[in-house]
């Protein structure tokens, strides 16, 4: 309908203690309506009149108002009754009521049909593949933005990965040295019952400098930091990606790789093998001590043949893991916290995601290392 006319939209109770609405109801009328719409009061429960012989002129956007304003008094009074509108308003504001009713069907959830166990199967494989996908790309666009910072130095942001070195590295050595050192007393204390029964008393030696060295201090290292640092990665870019951060750095031109991705790869590529160090030599420390304590195995005895039976290349072994182990945290961590979608639950089940996902794939790791070992009779 018009749009000349000069009056604002406006509304007020007259002298017969009826809303009088007034004015030019229109896109460019309805300034100031809503402070009005805000302090609008009624008595509850009472029938109410709407006088509207005053409006001037009403556009859909008025008829709009007008629509959600006899909602929001229907559901206060005990009545509504709209008095006055010029027919042409009045029917405009009909054709406005029922698009709204015929978007709310529309947006309507349909009812979801039970998924049976094979369509449930198809879904879970789907997103699987999608997963797969996902990671795939992303070691691909990691891959050729770390070519970038090797061809061009300057690019390389020193200070981030300085703080996750510290963050990753230096913070975690309290958790994995206690984990460590009871890892090496628990070992010690199974292998000793079996050791005393042939005399082999000597042998923890062998048993806790192998085992420690080869498997289980880059192991567990690499476990406790995917619990500790990848759920964090994954967290700290959920969060960034929910808050639209991300989409903030693209805008200015950072690319989020270089700013968040890489200084975490490089930092705990370099922090993890010197945590697993840390872990061997607390291990050893712990399954000598309950030598001692258990078997009677001297601490200078215990280093004699743990010097001789252990040889560099098992520390090597164990050391070796520990880049291919930080490299999966990383990525893991990062690419979910780079899917997370919707709000502050989205980033929880992410994060969660990317510690099993992290642990799992440790695992698998670790026994494909073994297999190649095996192969190469190391």
């Amino acid at each position: 309908m018009s749009d000349l006319a000069d009056g604002p939209a406006s509304l007020a109770w007259n002298a017969q203690q009826q809303l009088q609405l007034a004015g030019s109801w229109t896109a460019r009328g309805l300034g100031r309506i809503d402070r009005q719409l805000d302090a609008l009061a009624q008595p509850a429960g009472a029938p109410l009149v709407i006088d509207a012989s005053e409006i001037e002129a009403v556009d859909t956007a008025g008829a709009w108002v007008i629509h959600k304003l006899l909602q929001r008094l229907g559901s206060e009074a005990a009545g509504v009754e709209l008095r006055a509108l010029r027919p042409e308003f009045d029917h405009l504001l009909s054709l406005v009521a029922e698009e709204i009713a015929r978007q709310g069907e529309v947006r309507k959830p349909a009812a979801e049909r039970p998924a049976t166990p094979l369509a449930a199967l198809g879904q879970r494989t789907v997103n699987a593949l999608e997963q797969a996908t996902a990671l795939l790309a992303f070691i691909g666009e990691s891959a050729i933005a770390v070519g970038g910072w090797l061809l061009h130095p300057t690019r390389i942001r020193w200070r981030p990965i300085l703080y996750n070195i510290r963050s990753a590295g230096f913070d975690a050595l309290p958790i994995v040295g206690v984990l460590s050192f009871l890892l090496g007393v628990v070992i010690t204390y199974q292998g000793a019952d079996q050791l005393r029964q042939y005399g082999a008393n000597i042998f923890v030696a062998d048993l806790v400098g192998l085992s420690i060295l080869r498997e289980f201090a880059p192991l567990i290292t690499a476990i406790i930091v995917a619990g500790r640092s990848g759920s964090a990665y994954a967290a700290q870019i959920g969060t960034m990606a929910v808050t639209e951060e991300i989409d903030a750095m693209r805008t200015i031109g950072l690319a989020p790789l270089d700013v968040l991705v890489l200084p975490k790869f490089f930092a705990l590529v370099l922090a993890l093998p010197l945590l697993t160090v840390f872990a061997d030599v607390l291990g050893v420390f712990g399954g000598m001590i309950m030598a001692q304590a258990q078997l009677d195995v001297g601490y200078g005895e215990f280093l004699d043949r743990f010097v001789r039976t252990v040889s560099l290349t098992t520390l090597l072994i164990g050391i070796g893991k520990a880049p291919v182990f930080a490299a999966i945290i990383v990525t893991v961590g990062c690419v979910q916290g780079l899917r997370t979608r919707g709000g502050a639950d989205s980033v929880g089940r992410q994060t969660t995601r990317s510690v099993v996902q992290s642990i799992f794939l440790i695992i698998v790791a670790d026994g494909l290392f073994s297999v190649v070992f095996s192969v190469l009779k190391l």
